[in-house]
């Protein structure tokens, strides 16, 4: 019996989606890079804007710091 060793894939970068973007293309990177439903990540970041603080800054600022893929 012989035993392989898994090959190390190269690790998913954050970077903003071309295939699934509507706005800027945040929601979609963020949900490549972390295996998740692009819908489920935007779901989230409407709901986060009911409550206090600077979610559209945020949103505006990775906007501009995540690299386009």
């Amino acid at each position: 019996m012989s035993y392989h060793a898994p090959v190390p894939s190269a690790p998913r970068r954050l970077r903003r989606s071309r295939t699934d973007s509507w706005f800027g293309g945040v929601c979609g990177g963020i949900a490549e890079r972390f295996g998740m439903s692009a819908g489920l990540v935007r779901l989230l970041f409407v709901l986060s804007i009911v409550l206090p603080g600077p979610q559209v800054l945020v949103y505006l600022a990775l906007w501009i710091v995540i690299p386009r893929s």
